[in-house]
């Protein structure tokens, strides 16, 4: 399946849900809980915004832009979590019963 050029990344419906999730703050970043700089538009600068896929656009490439799979990150921890899940243990029990 070849997806279109931006998508998942830069199209028209990705730029509004970054939007929305931006105008949401301030709200701590989804994978390490800390601040995030919301007023910084510099792509390069690590604590900054930046809208994460939960999982990954590279597994699941229909997800790609769908509002649910997008959470608010810092450009750092975007970056560190390659192809990773959010909590890859969510829904996992703590213990065997």
């Amino acid at each position: 399946m070849t997806l279109p050029a931006g998508y998942g990344r830069t199209s028209r419906r990705v730029r509004r849900i970054k939007a929305d999730l931006k105008s949401g703050r301030p709200q701590p970043c989804m994978r390490c809980g800390q601040a995030i700089d919301y007023d910084t538009d510099d792509p390069s600068d690590p604590s900054a915004f930046n809208a994460g896929h939960i999982k990954p656009l590279s597994l699941y490439p229909e997800l790609g832009e769908d509002p649910g799979n997008f959470q608010q990150e810092h450009q750092r921890c975007n970056k560190s979590a390659g192809n990773r899940m959010t909590d890859p243990g969510l829904g996992m029990q703590s213990e065997a019963w």
